[in-house]
């Protein structure tokens, strides 16, 4: 269970809080900080505030203020104050500003006087903004059908309306109870506008979720809204691969200040408090409405001495001069508001004279793409300006693109960034349409994931991820709870590149959880575990045996090179003085006692700071007797260390240094020989150093290994006699890793593990594992374990479901940590799935069932591997598989039953994590089969008439139902049907009419009867063979007149077994005998040909057309039908010839060459002229046309010199002269002829460069 976030310290003793002020009245906001030296700093809609005629800002000590002079409605913002790294945000809301009228006494013919006048006099004050907003959606839902709940909402949201200023809520609701991860949910306008970019004052989209009912609730609050804020909007909820939406429209109505009884001429008397008429203020933003007053002709005004009279219709008829007289006629006294209020309605009914079509109010865009933005002038001529943020756009490079095709003017925007997010302008003289434009962030991914950690308590920890784009912005949570930088910075961000990394100082215990990272394109997880530290113990110290005046060292080895430490002997601590040196170096702290004298033989141990053990050894100090002998003394080994046995088993850690140093006595010197298992050990492999000094025998390996261990035997011989003493040397070490370990089960976040211990335990016994585990795909090993484990079955908890792991294991015995074990195989932690559901009998007979079901609602993140059908019968526990492994299908046909038996089913999913609950029908099945009605189920395309073209193949399948197996009949037109004339093919549960190749004699009626047991069931169907028609019969002409022909013709014979749907006519000049369609699909057989040509003689031709096509051979007239002339005699035009002629003129010259000798070269030039000139090639002024080492090309007046295999004679000036009747013209270049360099100067001038 993660532990609770640490909270968050504030720099605010006392915050400054929302507040509601009459507009007009000064307002102060205060703070107080924990610090005096504190530095504040106020913002209004994330800009900063400073002093000026409108703030007043001020500081005395930790006080701090912010006072605003005379508040409007504009200043209606939130607000914030900010102090290191703590900000407070606060609202300050404006309420309207309240006429109260003068409470003078009124006399009693004053009073009669207000009293008549008031039906007639209009409300004080018009209905606040809440009360003139209609009802929000929760209302609207009576009045709209409620839309049905599908997909994955619970609650859509609804339609609504509102005032312009009032707010409005929407709300969809949507159940996770059934999803894997979080719902993504999008807000948009019209068809593309996403509304997460536009949130601030007037939008606000909040997300809350309900932990008991699993319910997340996304809402969309529209404050003070505007006119342009009604229209459809769409919202979008997406989990994995589902994804649902919803469509709502939004209705802005104006708001409406007035009331039945509202007279124009009573709401612009001003209100006053002295009683005098032209004193007071008036409201003209709320009382003079266009709606309001276009409307009074539908209004009744309670007056009983006036007419009904529309002021604005006489004021926008009359003259200027007559505007005056007007007011004082019907008692106006605010004349100067109501022409200003006139010309606003004159100027909003004017309409744009430049444009015929304006840009829209606002478009999007992605990033990185392009976008057009196109209007429509009146005028194709005119030239148009385009503005970016008031400023003139200029061509520079291909960013901006201006394009002009007839009355429409394109801004074309290449490479949309976040700098061309702006408000956009067309002017066109006076005249100017504005439009916005959004540029909208692609989704930003996260390319590399966070990885899971284990640190010690105190280290630095940082969490790092990758993102698809430099400077994406991303969110840190803990918990679900979002991350800050606060004041004792605790968490740091930083940002590099696509690389973002969170930054814990000093990890405690608190920061234990799971951290999160999120983009607007997706998120990553991982666990951060913070351990104690555990001291660890490299080496300990060991006990010394030392003879007088030797140094004695004590010597150990900790993890933590920090870590200080005291020294005690017998559990007094140790002082440092001339003899006893006490030393901390790195990792190693020694106590090194010089001169050891009999005092110093006692119990040493070492305490590290902070931890609650103590490393301990023994200092035995050994006496060297030393008695008077003979000189023929034999020798003599003296191992009696105050009582202890020379036998003795001396324990030394692998790697370290064993020394042997053996007392021996002797006159003369004995000779000494070190033996193991009966072998003489020399100084052979480098390791050991045998040596003899007066008294003393040292046997050193320089660091021990595995195989040093076992009985040395030291002999000591001199001519009078030899000793021999035996020393028992175990080797320590640490053990060696144990076996690949096995997982042996997986849960949804959870597995259990299994291993062998090692084989070798390096001498000691082992006190437990250490496990580690990681992502597969990572490089970080996290350690599950600090403190050894004992057994070797292991559940390791807190895994992420779906993610690939593995795991390896250290055995630890009394000298260390063995090396890792090989990793186990790759798993993933899954759960099983939920139980299939919907489990039912699909069909049953006396041997057979069949059974079906629907996949599991959850499946996890593993693949289903199929499903386990099993059965048992009634009144036992065993249940028997159906089948030999699992199926992949939904549905199964169990065969081979007993008849009568009652049998129970179930069914389990399996996948990786192994089977499900299991679903199992309500009751026992008895295996039994059921009678069953036939029915046809005639498909709906077969009960109307079947049309086939000859030809054609036909395939009825018609299903039916029936039990037992029914009998299947097939006639046509009463017959029973040839198996040569077609081909019937039954089954089970259908019947299939076959027909390979259709023929008109397959058209009919055919009929078909289904029967079981007398009972039976019929159905008909209506085939139709259709062909092309006949050619139409006995075509002729009736009637020639004019440029006309009346034609007539009979139906043709053969119709096609198809109505005839129209003909074709045809005509053809007798000269040419080229067809055209005179009519087509044309319905009657008597027909006008006209525009025909005279003196032309025609012939004409009849096809006939049905369902299937045109009939293959028409009906022609048999004669021929003359146009007769009627006098008119054509006179060609006569036209004067033009003289095209041109004189030669070369449109591509000739260019000056470089070529190298030996490759071909061509010179290339184009000209025109008329007639086609003349051309001759010159060099250096000489003729070469005869040359065999030219050659000369023309093709459509481009002209080509090529030359075969220059050298360097062929360079100099080539000339091409062009001639014809109209002039000349020449063209001429030089050609230089490099020599080649050969391979050999190549190599040389190479090596020379080298």
């Amino acid at each position: 269970m993660p532990e609770a976030v640490k909270k968050t310290i504030s720099a605010f003793a006392k915050k400054p809080k929302t507040q509601e002020v009459e507009e007009g009245s000064p307002v102060v906001f205060e703070a107080e900080t924990e610090k005096s030296d504190a530095k504040v700093k106020w913002q209004c809609n994330t800009k900063d505030l400073a002093s000026s005629d409108k703030y007043e800002i001020t500081a005395n000590g930790n006080k701090h203020s912010l006072k605003i002079k005379c508040v409007t409605q504009e200043d209606a913002n939130t607000y914030a104050v900010i102090a290191g790294g703590s900000k407070v945000k606060f609202d300050l809301k404006i309420l309207s500003k309240k006429e109260t009228p003068a409470e003078a006494p009124v006399t009693a013919l004053e009073e009669s006087s207000v009293t008549q006048e008031q039906p007639n006099a209009a409300p004080a004050a018009g209905p606040t903004q809440d009360e003139a907003a209609p009802p929000t959606h929760d209302v609207l839902q009576s009045e709209h059908t409620r839309q049905d709940l599908t997909g994955l909402f619970t609650e859509k949201p609804q339609s609504g309306e509102v005032a312009v200023g009032g707010n409005i809520t929407f709300v969809a609701k949507v159940n996770a109870e059934s999803l894997l991860k979080k719902p993504t949910i999008k807000w948009f306008k019209g068809k593309w506008m996403d509304l997460a970019s536009k949130s601030g004052k007037h939008l606000q989209l909040k997300e809350l979720y309900d932990r008991n009912t699993k319910v997340y609730t996304f809402e969309m609050h529209i404050m003070e809204a505007k006119a342009n804020f009604a229209g459809a909007y769409r919202c979008e909820v997406l989990s994995k691969d589902k994804l649902d939406s919803c469509n709502f429209q939004l209705i802005v109505h104006e708001a409406c200040t007035s009331s039945e009884g509202f007279d124009i001429r009573t709401a612009f008397r001003r209100t006053s408090t002295d009683g005098k008429e032209d004193s007071g203020e008036l409201d003209f933003s709320t009382l003079l409405k266009k709606s309001s007053f276009l409307k009074s002709s539908n209004r009744t005004v309670q007056m009983s001495t006036e007419p009904d009279v529309d002021v604005w219709d006489i004021l926008s008829h009359a003259p200027a001069s007559e505007y005056e007289k007007i007011a004082f006629q019907h008692g106006i006294t605010d004349l100067r508001g109501m022409l200003k209020r006139l010309k606003k309605m004159k100027k909003e009914e004017k309409k744009s004279a430049a444009f015929l079509k304006k840009l829209d109010p606002a478009y999007q865009v992605t990033k990185g793409h392009k976008i057009k933005l196109a209007v429509e002038v009146a005028n194709p001529d005119v030239d148009v300006k385009w503005l970016k943020n008031g400023q003139e756009i200029q061509l520079t490079g291909s960013k901006y693109i201006f394009e002009s095709v007839g009355n429409t003017r394109f801004l074309t925007i290449n490479h949309c960034s976040l700098a061309d997010d702006a408000a956009y302008c067309c002017v066109v003289g006076e005249e100017k349409c504005t439009t916005e434009l959004f540029v909208k962030e692609p989704p930003v991914v996260i390319v590399k994931n966070l990885e899971d950690q284990m640190v010690m308590k105190g280290e630095r920890v940082e969490l790092e991820c990758e993102v698809s784009e430099e400077g994406a912005t991303v969110k840190w949570e803990k918990d679900g709870v979002e991350l800050t930088r606060d004041e004792s910075f605790k968490y740091r961000f930083k940002k590099d590149g696509c690389k973002h990394v969170l930054i814990i100082n000093e990890a405690t215990k608190e920061d234990c959880g799971h951290y999160m990272v999120k983009t607007n394109g997706g998120e990553s997880m991982a666990e951060l575990m913070v351990q104690e530290k555990e001291l660890e113990v490299y080496q300990s110290i060991a006990d010394l045996t030392v003879k007088a005046k030797d140094q004695a060292v004590f010597k150990c080895e900790v993890s933590d090179e920090n870590v200080r430490g005291t020294w005690y002997k017998n559990g007094v601590e140790v002082k440092p003085d001339a003899r006893i040196n006490i030393s901390h170096i790195g990792r190693i702290h020694k106590l090194t006692i010089d001169n050891v004298k009999p005092e110093d033989e006692a119990d040493y141990t070492f305490e590290p700071d902070g931890y609650a053990f103590n490393l301990s050894a023994k200092l035995n100090f050994m006496e060297v007797k030393i008695d008077f002998v003979p000189r023929q003394d034999p020798p003599k080994i003296h191992l009696d260390c105050r009582g202890h046995t020379a036998e003795s088993t001396i324990v030394v850690v692998a790697g370290n240094k064993l020394r042997l140093d053996v007392p021996i006595t002797g006159d003369p010197a004995p000779t000494v020989v070190w033996t193991k298992g009966g072998k003489v050990i020399t100084e052979g492999d480098g390791r050991v150093h045998v040596e003899t000094t007066k008294g003393h025998c040292i046997f050193t390996i320089e660091g021990a290994e595995r195989q040093d261990e076992g009985i040395y035997s030291v002999v000591v011989r001199n001519p009078a006699g030899e000793d021999t003493a035996d020393i028992n040397v175990k080797v320590v070490d640490v053990p060696d890793p144990p076996q690949a370990p096995r997982i042996l089960s997986v849960g949804e976040d959870s597995c259990v593990v299994q291993w062998d211990p090692p084989l070798f335990d390096g001498g000691q016994p082992i006190i437990g594992y250490v496990l580690e585990r990681k992502k597969k795909k990572s490089y970080r090993w996290m350690r599950l374990n600090f403190d050894p484990y004992t057994e070797t079955t292991y559940e390791a908890k807190r895994m992420i479901e779906g993610v690939e792991y593995e795991m390896r294991i250290y055995a630890v015995n009394g000298i260390g940590m063995s090396r890792h074990s090989p990793a186990s195989q790759p798993f993933v932690p899954v759960a099983p799935t939920s139980e299939p559901i919907g489990l039912c009998v699909d069909d049953i007979s006396d041997t057979s069932i069949t059974l079906k079901w629907r996949a599991p609602e959850r499946i996890g993140s593993a693949d289903l591997e199929g499903y386990g059908v099993e059965y048992c019968k009634e009144g036992t526990d065993e249940w028997i598989p159906a089948i030999q492994g699992l199926t992949e299908r939904t549905s199964l046909t169990i065969r081979e039953l007993t008849t009568g038996d009652k049998l129970q089913f179930r069914v389990r999913a399996y996948n990786m994590a192994g089977p499900s609950a299991a679903a199992t029908l309500i009751q026992p099945v008895t295996i039994r089969e059921i009678m069953q009605r036939p029915k046809i189920w005639l498909p709906r395309n077969l009960r109307q008439t079947l049309i086939k073209k000859v030809g054609d193949t036909v395939n009825l399948m018609i299903p039916f139902q029936g039990k037992p197996r029914p009998k299947v009949t097939w006639s046509k037109d009463g017959q029973p049907l040839n198996s040569s004339f077609v081909s019937v093919r039954n089954s089970d549960t259908d019947t299939i009419l076959f027909i390979r190749k259709s023929e008109r004699q397959h058209s009919g009626q055919y009929d078909l009867q289904v029967e079981i047991e007398n009972v039976e069931d019929k159905a008909k169907v209506t085939l139709q063979i259709v062909d092309v028609p006949g050619p139409p019969e006995a075509l002729k002409a009736l009637d020639v007149w004019g440029f006309n022909v009346a034609l007539e013709w009979k139906p043709p014979r053969d119709d096609g077994n198809s109505e005839i749907t129209g003909y074709c006519i045809q005509k053809a000049d007798k000269k040419t005998m080229e067809w055209f369609t005179v009519f087509d699909h044309y319905r009657r057989t008597n027909c006008v040909v006209s525009d025909l040509i005279m003196g032309n003689e025609y012939l004409f031709r009849v096809f006939a057309v049905n369902l299937v096509g045109r009939s293959p051979d028409p009906c022609n007239t048999k004669d021929s039908v003359y146009i007769q002339k009627t006098g008119i005699e054509w006179k060609p035009a006569t036209y004067k010839d033009l003289d095209f002629s041109q004189a030669p003129k070369f449109t591509h010259p000739l260019v000056n060459r470089s070529v190298i000798a030996g490759y071909n070269a061509t010179l290339s030039c184009s000209v025109s002229g008329i007639p086609k000139p003349k051309v001759t090639w010159y060099k250096n002024k000489m003729d070469i046309s005869n040359e065999a080492k030219y050659r000369m090309l023309s093709k459509h007046g481009v002209l080509t010199l090529e030359i075969r295999k220059p050298c360097p004679f062929d360079g100099g000036v080539y000339m091409c002269k062009a001639v014809n009747d109209s002039g000349e013209d020449i063209v001429e270049c030089k050609l230089e002829v490099r020599p080649q360099i050969a391979k050999e100067e190549k190599k040389l001038g190479g090596s020379n460069v080298c």
